[in-house]
């Protein structure tokens, strides 16, 4: 029996607008591009590549950096820190279950995971290469890498800015947590969520949260070929929008310059949600709580009493699935010399 039929069957004390949505599971595996089919040894590459702070101008910032896969998949800042303590503008969004996004970065400016990869590289603000030339240079000066790369992707010259994507992106697409609570409720185990969990979820469905994040990342995605985009604030005019100052990133109109995208963001995942505090794109709330509160009120209009927001917060807490073991891996070596950063 299809697990949302099951949950249909065993939840018929719960609401028409709950078992209306389409609870989806997260999958175990996320799919791979043609072009960039995932194997062991790529993602073993993609690995480091991801954890080696080389890869910036100074030797002191990763993709990890930002994205800390030993905890949320971010760094917990109200926006990212690059290079020489410079900040960014926006908050970093979680790399757990990247792979489940149809568009990358809050903006959307990026179409795959292999593009987004070679963004932070070269950003100023982030781990601040010159070009991605400088860094492909740095990297064949690792006989390490240069072997691994070779063993990889084969070729006269293996190592270059598309492949060290390419090894990025698969690892990241190795980087999913199924199985929350959540997941193992809607699959027909009643006891997987408590009864707040249960009300929560009822009252998401039926506030309307599930108009944006729904599918399985809850994300309004479903590897379709353009993210989904939402205004934010949708509802203006609340004291939260002047209070967190949400309106002040003009959010995806940096990239379309169309008038009807300014202020509108990709709508983020909310697996993990309760891990990857402060939360929007500018950082600005400090809990989940107040975060469910200012999205009722900016998003659908709506005020939330202290039960319904702590039921919602709850369910919201049945998203944290599990995370795979990462075993640090040891970098390639530099051996007898350093680079003058």
């Amino acid at each position: 029996m299809k697990p949302s039929r099951l949950f249909a069957l065993t939840l018929l004390a719960f609401s028409q607008a709950t078992l209306a949505a389409d609870w989806q599971t997260l999958p175990s595996q996320a799919p791979a591009p043609k072009d960039n089919p995932t194997t062991a040894a790529k993602v073993a590459l993609g690995q480091k590549l991801f954890l080696d702070p080389r890869l910036s101008a100074t030797g002191t910032v990763s993709c990890n950096s930002c994205h800390n896969v030993m905890a949320g998949g971010d760094d917990n800042r109200p926006v990212a820190m690059g290079i020489h303590g410079k900040m960014g503008g926006r908050s970093a969004p979680t790399v757990w279950n990247s792979a489940f996004n149809a568009t990358q970065f809050w903006d959307g400016r990026a179409a795959t995971l292999e593009d987004q990869a070679k963004g932070p590289v070269v950003a100023d603000v982030e781990m601040g290469m010159t070009s991605l030339d400088d860094v492909v240079a740095r990297l064949r000066q690792m006989p390490g890498y240069a072997t691994e790369f070779k063993q990889v992707f084969g070729g006269k010259e293996p190592i270059t800015a598309d492949n060290m994507a390419k090894a990025i992106a698969a690892y990241e697409r190795t980087l999913i947590t199924p199985n929350s609570p959540y997941d193992r409720f809607v699959k027909g185990d009643r006891k997987a969520m408590t009864a707040q969990q249960q009300r929560g979820m009822q009252k998401f469905a039926e506030a309307g949260c599930v108009a944006c994040h729904s599918g399985a990342s809850f994300n309004g995605q479903n590897g379709a070929s353009a993210g989904t985009f939402m205004k934010f604030p949708a509802v203006p005019g609340s004291d939260y929008e002047a209070k967190y100052k949400l309106n002040v990133d003009l959010g995806r109109y940096n990239v379309t310059k169309q008038d009807a995208d300014r202020n509108a963001f990709k709508v983020p995942t909310l697996r993990n949600v309760a891990l990857t505090a402060p939360y929007f794109h500018n950082g600005s709330v400090a809990n989940l709580d107040e975060a469910v509160r200012v999205m009722a009120k900016t998003q659908l209009g709506t005020g939330l009493g202290d039960a319904d927001a702590k039921d919602i917060t709850a369910f919201l807490e049945a998203l944290t699935g599990e995370f795979p073991a990462q075993k640090m891996p040891r970098l390639p070596a530099t051996p007898g010399k350093s680079f003058a950063y």
